[in-house]
């Protein structure tokens, strides 16, 4: 089979699509034919080697977490998933950009017929930490909440998210992407200098803000007068221990339940997740050129 390994921490040059051997599922194990598999900045972050101290990679190390598509074979001890199934998960082996992956069965969900493809093949990782980040923030129906990146992967599906329980959201964005935020029920605020008095401006009171983005949006945040326990960042770590905000993300919501409930949400049509480009698995390092270049409208998608 085909799948994504590099060899060494650099720029997308070092990504190289190889042939490797099938695995075989062992215990409690799913052998998935990945359909469509969603790429993510802390991937880029892993392969640049900008996150070594906290997940070194082992070379040659594959890449991947998020991946839908169809069971090709089950281990011993798995019941309730069949070989042609249609499934949508996760591996923490960094493994899903490859043609096929060994995934856990716990880690697997059925994917509902109305879901796309790509769509369910970049769920995982944005849609866990969205839910993670509107969770920590504990809004209430009528709470006026700010979200920072607003249409990135991340960012697009907690907007929603926000709406749904009820809240006033304030995205932001670059102009270029306000429309949707707009179609979407969001108020829309340019970012750059002078962000907070725009947000000051649609908002008389902000009771919580999820920032997606970094740079100084926790400090924008504590200057709106938002408590540290209701501002909750995916980015600014060290916000965590200067302010005592929260950083809720991937792990707090990592969970095939989650991934359900969010595929279920996509195909009742109450929650979208826009997927602005895909590219074969053989483009993984165009993918990621694109990814980098910024402004990406929700979520990037590989097809092997």
């Amino acid at each position: 089979m085909k799948a994504v390994r590099f060899t060494e921490y650099g720029g997308v040059d070092v990504l190289k699509v190889v042939e490797v051997p099938k695995p075989e599922p062992g215990p409690g194990q799913v052998l998935v034919q990945v359909k469509a598999a969603g790429i993510n900045p802390g991937e880029a972050k892993i392969r640049e080697g900008l996150l070594h101290s906290m997940w070194p990679a082992t070379f040659p190390s594959g890449e991947g977490s998020d991946l839908a598509g169809v069971v090709a074979a089950t281990g011993p001890g798995v019941a309730g998933v069949n070989a042609g199934d249609e499934v949508i998960g996760f591996t923490d082996s960094r493994a899903s950009h490859a043609e096929y992956v060994l995934v856990e069965v716990s880690n697997l969900t059925p994917k509902p017929a109305g879901v796309p493809w790509e769509v369910a093949g970049a769920l995982y990782i944005a849609g866990a930490t969205a839910y993670a980040a509107v969770r920590a923030v504990t809004l209430a129906a009528g709470d006026t909440v700010v979200v920072a990146g607003a249409t990135g992967g991340v960012g697009s599906i907690a907007v929603q998210l926000a709406s749904l329980a009820d809240a006033t959201v304030i995205g932001v964005a670059s102009p270029a992407n306000q429309q949707w935020l707009v179609e979407h029920g969001v108020i829309p605020v340019a970012y750059g200098d002078g962000v907070a008095d725009r947000i000051r401006q649609q908002a008389s009171r902000v009771d919580a803000f999820i920032d997606t983005f970094g740079g100084d949006y926790v400090q924008v945040a504590l200057d709106l007068g938002v408590p540290p326990s209701r501002i909750n960042t995916i980015v600014n770590f060290a916000a965590v221990g200067q302010h005592g905000v929260k950083a809720d993300g991937n792990a707090a919501g990592a969970s095939a339940t989650v991934l359900a409930e969010l595929a279920a949400l996509i195909a009742a049509g109450r929650l979208e997740l826009p997927v602005v480009a895909t590219f074969p698995l053989t483009q993984v390092a165009a993918a990621y050129q694109r990814l980098a270049q910024g402004h990406v409208l929700g979520k990037i998608v590989l097809l092997p």
